[in-house]
């Protein structure tokens, strides 16, 4: 059976720059390769700086990789499809301001992406803005607020909802409950769980925090420093660690881990 989501020796190199204005230092994300299949969840997990957030924005092409492919249902994505993948495979911020305009109600936030990738009519756009805020648990009510109006787990559930409005089949999400409190972020971890058995949907979740890591994915890869340390079941590698940086990983943050 073909994976949903076929990573093979992606890769992605910036080299340093040096200037009076900008110094920045570059980075090397080795080459890396895996699979995501349908209805099932895959952690990236490292410490600050291990490429883990690169490797998201790599998949949704919001950076361009040095070399390496990426396949979707068995077809290659690539600069001639760029649609397919804004299509198929969205990202969920950690903070959801970042998506958010805060100058437009949540109407017109959600309508933007109908808009540029859909052909769907105002009556259309109008049933599916109100069909994806009921599955996000959010009120219709609140199609006519704004940003500054919604309380933070609102906002990420707008901002979840912004992911998923346009039926994608990839959801990579990038540390979406650190800015939570624990209730609110008990509460969303549930409901994306939810969705993503309703749905089917590939859920790639990008993390350091191991607690939550070990609750919802099937699967774990482990990143230090760009490079690629340890993958397989998330079970697996807590249990029965290979390396020694997801062994250190693993035990900093015992305290963390909530048993499934």
């Amino acid at each position: 059976m073909t994976a949903l989501l076929n990573v093979e020796e992606l890769c992605f190199e910036q080299r340093a720059k040096h200037n009076w204005f900008n110094q920045r230092s570059g980075f090397t994300l080795s080459p890396i390769s895996f699979e995501l299949n349908s209805g099932e969840t895959l952690a990236i997990v490292g410490e600050n700086g291990s490429g883990k957030s690169l490797l998201g924005k790599l998949l949704v092409g919001a950076e361009k990789p040095k070399s390496g492919k990426i396949f979707l249902n068995g077809q290659k994505l690539s600069s001639h499809n760029i649609k397919q993948r804004c299509l198929n495979i969205r990202m969920v911020f950690q903070h959801s301001n970042e998506s958010l305009n805060p100058g437009i109600t949540v109407s017109k936030i959600l309508e933007e992406p109908l808009l540029l990738n859909t052909q769907l009519n105002t009556a259309q756009r109008l049933n599916k803005i109100v069909e994806t805020l009921k599955m996000v648990g959010l009120l219709t009510e609140h199609m006519y607020f704004y940003r500054h109006m919604l309380s933070d787990g609102q906002r990420q559930r707008l901002a979840l909802a912004k992911a998923l409005i346009l039926d994608p089949q990839v959801i990579v999400a990038d540390e979406p409950f650190a800015a939570l409190d624990p209730s609110v972020r008990s509460q969303t971890i549930n409901l994306i769980m939810q969705l993503q058995k309703d749905l089917g949907l590939g859920f790639i979740f990008i993390s350091h925090n191991l607690g939550i890591v070990r609750h919802i994915s099937d699967r774990a890869l482990i990143l230090k420093q760009g490079q690629l340390v340890e993958t397989g079941k998330t079970e697996v590698i807590f249990n029965w660690p290979k390396d020694k940086y997801t062994e250190k990983l693993v035990t900093s943050h015992q305290s963390l881990i909530a048993p499934k």
